[in-house]
């Protein structure tokens, strides 16, 4: 069964589509990073998948269960990307309040504030809201997404406007959620790349890319190794001695810098000729390995071939 799934979902706005007939499934237990540029979409799809928008047609389902717009779910948490508080109230207090909104008994919800407090390293924090950090507010936010104890939790861009030590403890609290599937949009791309096992990559509206992590990485390897010598001496050595060997190209970039790739021979041959090299050549080798692109790259490659598929 998937957390989510989504059928030909569409949201149009007078006259501008934000979403279009989008269609795409996230896996149970998957943290997934939503990605995409600002405008993409990643915000009109989520208050879709959280009841707050009317989707303009298509459909979709909420852990196995189609939904109906306006239909409260109890097995959906949210936390909008500027969460709003009542900056009177401690964040206990509040956090009472949204238990008491979520029908939890007394006795339970005192349990329930006291232990998501904890969770998110407030517990010691006795002032009211109106004191606290944008960061301390991200992850009250986070603990009000968490009051039902829901399946899933939607996060609408949670880390874009912390200081690095806000994203940071942001980020370990979502990586450290067990038994919850997590749906977070952002386009700071190193975050997801750090904490995420699945990856939706949306643009003008349109599901670009859908997939694990590591199956996207490996999708956009490329045959190729990067080496590093410790001289440019060194380096001209090993370029002069693999340029003599058909079916590899070689680049250089500054002193000591070399990239080799072929479009016949495989990466473990690659790694077996350019080792032989250097160890012909007895040259000292301060990096050594196969490219791994990352979700930089992956991302961009992503929106160029949407793009011209769409051109």
């Amino acid at each position: 069964m998937n957390a989510v799934e989504t059928y030909d979902l569409s949201k149009t706005y007078k006259q501008n589509k934000a979403v279009d007939q989008i269609s795409f499934s996230v896996p149970v237990g998957a943290k997934c990073g939503f990605l995409g540029k600002n405008g993409a979409g990643k915000t009109s799809t989520i208050k879709m998948l959280t009841g707050i928008k009317k989707p303009t047609s298509g459909s979709f389902a909420i852990m196995g269960e189609e939904q109906n717009f306006g239909k409260r779910n109890m097995a959906v948490g949210y936390l909008p990307d500027v969460p709003a508080f009542y900056d009177y109230m401690t964040g206990a207090e509040f956090l009472d309040l949204c238990g008491r909104l979520c029908n939890i008994p007394a006795d339970k919800r005192r349990e329930r504030v006291e232990s998501l407090l904890k969770q998110v390293g407030l517990d010691r924090v006795k002032t009211r809201i109106a004191t606290y950090s944008r960061g301390m507010k991200q992850r009250l936010g986070i603990a009000q997404a968490m009051v039902n104890e829901p399946a899933l939790i939607f996060m609408d861009e949670p880390i874009s406007a912390l200081d690095p030590t806000g994203r940071r403890e942001v980020l370990d609290i979502v990586k450290n959620l067990e038994n919850t599937t997590v749906v977070f949009s952002t386009h700071i791309l190193s975050d997801v790349e750090d904490i995420c096992d699945y990856v939706l990559i949306i643009e003008k509206g349109t599901i670009l890319a859908q997939d694990s992590m590591k199956n996207l990485l490996d999708k956009s390897a490329k045959n190729m190794l990067e080496v590093i010598l410790y001289d440019a001496v060194d380096r001209e050595r090993l370029k002069q001695a693999l340029a003599q060997i058909d079916g590899l190209t070689i680049s250089t970039l500054g002193a000591l810098y070399l990239t080799v790739s072929s479009e016949v021979e495989i990466l473990e041959t690659m790694s077996k000729i350019v080792a032989q090299a250097l160890a012909r050549l007895d040259l000292p080798c301060r990096k050594f390995l196969a490219h791994t692109p990352s979700l930089e790259e992956v991302f961009q490659e992503v929106l160029q071939k949407g793009g011209e598929a769409h051109a």
